[in-house]
């Protein structure tokens, strides 16, 4: 298998597991409706525990563009891998989606709120302030990656790693994951997103485009960001990089200040 086709098989599963729990989970008329935040947690932690199991061995089941460009700066991955991995991950992901489109076919009729529709593809902030939010997803993303490099450095039984790595998800869904729905995965969210623009579901309101850049560019930062204070922490490596995301995130960070401060004013 490719890892084109690896990352695509894996992104596949990992968005139809998920967005189809949070389908069950606010559909009008399904069985597991209201299962709660919990029930989330858990089910996008089962869903990347079973897409790792699936094509781990081939690509290394990254199945997330930030997972991607972490590993490509810190030279575990060829840059000339990244266009590879990204555009299965971001494919995967629209075909995953679709595939929860059709398993509640009759639910989305059934449903009025354009919202609940949207969130079953989609993530949005609980409270909409771009900076705050975008730093959200920075340090969801950063924990993310940073538990990931960490888990590859223990020794587990063998076939343990992706049932650990399923909890991480459920741990910072849990912890992490109440300001903005804890996209901390660009393809995840933008390939979704589309499927919700394309597919022809009656009601569906707006794609919310404007929010869309934040669960793309504050996974990306924070997965750098981890790569690099991974390697300089864990590894005594202080690259130029480590000080650049150092300073680029901070500047967000004061961003996010102020502009919490302006809202309050």
């Amino acid at each position: 298998m490719t890892n084109f086709t690896a990352e695509l098989i894996g992104t596949m599963i990992l968005i139809t597991l998920g967005c189809g729990i949070n389908a069950g989970n606010s559909l009008t008329n399904s069985f597991s409706k209201n299962t709660g935040w919990i029930g989330v947690a858990f089910g996008w932690g089962f869903a990347v525990a079973i897409a790792v199991y699936a094509v781990g061995e081939y690509s290394g089941a990254h199945i997330n563009p930030a997972v991607t460009f972490a590993l490509a700066v810190n030279g575990d991955l060829a840059w000339s891998e990244v266009p590879i991995y990204i555009s299965a991950q971001v494919i995967g992901a629209l075909i995953g989606s679709t595939l929860v489109w059709f398993q509640y076919l009759p639910h989305w009729k059934a449903t009025e709120e354009a919202s609940v529709k949207l969130g079953v593809f989609a993530t949005s902030p609980a409270m909409k302030n771009n900076f705050p939010n975008l730093v959200s997803e920075i340090i969801g993303t950063f924990i993310l990656i940073l538990g990931l490099l960490s888990i590859g450095a223990n020794k587990f039984s063998d076939g343990l790693n992706p049932l650990i790595v399923g909890f991480l998800i459920v741990s910072i869904g849990l912890s992490l994951g109440g300001s903005t729905g804890y996209a901390i995965n660009p393809a995840r969210d933008f390939g979704p997103r589309l499927a919700h623009f394309l597919l022809p579901i009656k009601g569906k309101g707006d794609s919310n485009w404007g929010y869309a850049w934040i669960p793309i560019i504050g996974p990306i930062m924070g997965g750098i960001y981890a790569a690099v204070f991974y390697k300089a922490f864990f590894e005594q490596q202080f690259g130029t990089m480590f000080w650049i995301m150092s300073i680029v995130t901070g500047i967000v960070l004061v961003l996010a200040w102020f502009s919490e401060k302006s809202k309050d004013a």
